[in-house]
């Protein structure tokens, strides 16, 4: 049973832990212009997050999701997923990336203890999918997301960022896409970040719209697992694969928040949208502190927030999904 309970009897056993926040590709709703450092100490080593990970598990923490930027910039990305499998009392080991890497790497990643894989994958179209995140790369994604679907995982999700004008006509493309296939796509709703305001403006598109079309076509919304992420599935009788809606902006959408974030650099964010981070990485230098570190963690729960501020326009400290993991 999970320590981690905040002040509104939410239970937290997904971390969203992210590995760095650099990204090589140019998506036009996250990095526009490209991954820029700036000069701040390094991300977290594979020890600290050993320790990390350890701290978490230890207060009930099941699941982990290792995110960016792009996590498969790290060299060291097989080490750190063997390092999570191998921690007590966790049984899934997730990852989300930008799938450029799938077809080299996929294989390495299962054999390390990867558990489910998130891809993004904005269209079916490789033109669209070309100006959207500022590369041609779709071939190298599309051939690794079916590699990926031969490798045993528990789940092979899809994530596409829902764009007004952009690619929010495609939803014929996908359920056929879906209709022999053991995956699921994942529609997420635009949101509003630091630096977004006049992108946000041109190409938010509300998440219910799409899911009434859902419904209409004969989809059915499913029950909700204790450790699933946030999105809403769809499921229907014709078609093997499935439908999510991730939609930030619905009523009640923070009600049935489980999951905390730690960022590259070992701040533990309580919301993605929120407005201060604690810092971890003081108790990650060594085992001795590690009573302290599971202390600090459990501790910080009473801040968290009922939910974001993003219907006022509030941001928090998140000048794109990039910075924190998503």
């Amino acid at each position: 049973m999970t320590r981690l309970i905040d002040g509104y009897g939410r239970t937290f056993p997904y971390l969203r832990l992210s590995l760095t926040e650099a990204c090589n590709f140019r998506c036009s709703y996250c990095l526009p212009d490209g991954y820029r450092p700036d000069g701040r100490p390094g991300f977290l080593t594979l020890d600290e997050i050993r320790r990390l990970v350890r701290a978490f598990a230890a207060l009930g923490m099941r699941k982990i999701r290792l995110t960016g930027g792009e996590p498969s910039l790290r060299k060291d990305l097989p080490a750190i997923i063997a390092a999570v499998a191998a921690t007590p009392g966790v049984d899934t080991i997730a990852l989300t990336t930008n799938g450029c890497t799938l077809p080299r790497h996929v294989r390495r990643w299962r054999e390390a203890g990867l558990t489910a894989l998130n891809v993004s994958l904005d269209s079916l179209n490789p033109a669209r999918f070309a100006a959207i995140t500022g590369h041609d790369r779709f071939a190298d994604v599309w051939e690794g997301v079916e590699i990926a679907q031969t490798l045993g995982f528990a789940s092979v999700k899809l994530n596409a960022v829902l764009l007004r004008g952009v690619n929010d006509d495609e939803l014929p493309a996908w359920c056929e896409y879906l209709r022999d296939r053991d995956v699921s796509v994942r529609f997420i709703e635009l949101m509003r970040t630091g630096d977004n305001q006049a992108y946000f403006e041109r190409h938010h598109v509300r998440a219910e719209r799409l899911e009434a079309d859902l419904r209409e076509a004969g989809w059915m919304l499913q029950p909700r697992a204790r450790d699933a992420g946030p999105a809403r599935e769809y499921a229907h009788p014709d078609y093997r694969g499935r439908i999510g809606v991730i939609a930030p902006y619905s009523k009640d959408f923070c009600a049935g928040c489980n999951r905390l974030r730690v960022t590259a650099r070992g701040d533990l964010r309580l919301c993605l949208f929120g407005e201060f981070g604690i810092p971890l990485r003081p108790l990650l230098q060594s085992d001795d502190d590690f009573d302290a570190l599971v202390a600090r963690i459990s501790m910080q729960l009473g801040l968290k927030a009922a939910g974001h501020g993003l219907h006022e326009g509030r941001t928090g400290m998140t000048p794109h999904l990039a910075s924190v993991g998503g």
